[in-house]
């Protein structure tokens, strides 16, 4: 008897996160599942496209993942933001093409060294090497995304690219390599190189944030980023939270201003 109620619990349990799984995954049917293919190397996506109208384009947004939602699911990247973008009030009036591309758990959205303080846990003495070609990822990525402005309904000079955490870290790694092609980019909670600011200063507006207690990924790269690109008269935000920590993303989707601020960007 006591076998059959264990196993009852164990089934139970099993249904519950199946069930867990089925109403996520409803939850993001709206993304379409796809993937991009060159020289056999495959990168899985999501795309949102909006209610479109015959004749209108519209702006795409690329969204990067951070390190916890790498892999080849084809899901997982949907965790943070992915709602964000399915709210009725954004569709209705922000309507774009979505891409959220996944990083494989061998990759990266960008160089980056350091190494593990082991009293404290957390990483230290970190590096930023722009090395003159990207990680292969990025390099996929870069590709799908040229692919992806070949669809006419896309408005070419509202192109976009947000990211969290290394996807952060991404977002300032290609709008330096592509400053001709991104009107603006959102880097939340990142981080890179700061003398890279010059290769996109005056070229791609950039809101940044972080939180000030973040012990995972320093503030004060975001910072010197944001003092380079000021004294360029670059157009640049940054909101730093106090008493946040790594999760930025949160106050970050909560800014009031920033669909309006973002879709305001354009290249002249």
């Amino acid at each position: 008897m006591r076998y059959g109620s264990e196993m009852k619990a164990i089934l139970l349990t099993g249904i519950c996160i199946a069930a867990a799984f089925a109403a996520e995954a409803q939850e993001f049917a709206a993304y379409r599942k796809m993937q991009f293919t060159s020289e056999e190397k495959v990168l899985p996506y999501r795309m949102l496209s909006p209610v479109a109208e015959a004749g209108k384009k519209y702006p795409l947004l690329i969204f990067l993942h951070g390190a916890f939602e790498k892999g080849d699911d084809n899901e997982q990247q949907l965790n943070i933001g992915g709602r964000f973008f399915l709210r009725d009030s954004i569709r209705h009036n922000y309507p774009a093409f979505v891409l959220f591309p996944q990083c494989p758990q061998d990759d990266s959205w960008a160089y980056f060294e350091n190494r593990i303080d082991f009293s404290t846990g957390n990483a230290v003495d970190w590096n930023f090497p722009f090395n003159k070609t990207p990680t292969p990822i990025t390099g996929l990525l870069l590709k799908l995304i040229d692919s992806v402005l070949l669809n006419d309904s896309i408005d070419r000079s509202r192109v976009y690219i947000g990211g969290l955490s290394q996807g952060g870290m991404g977002v300032l790694d290609i709008i330096a390599r592509r400053s001709d092609q991104f009107a603006a980019g959102l880097a939340i909670c990142g981080a890179g190189e700061p003398a890279t600011t010059k290769l996109f200063a005056n070229k791609v507006a950039l809101w940044l944030f972080h939180g000030d207690k973040d012990l995972v990924v320093p503030p004060d790269f975001t910072r010197q980023f944001y003092k380079r690109l000021k004294r360029a008269g670059s157009e640049v935000r940054y909101s730093e939270y106090p008493g946040v920590e790594h999760n930025s993303w949160v106050k970050a989707f909560a800014e009031p201003a920033l669909m309006k601020w973002l879709f305001a960007q354009s290249k002249k």
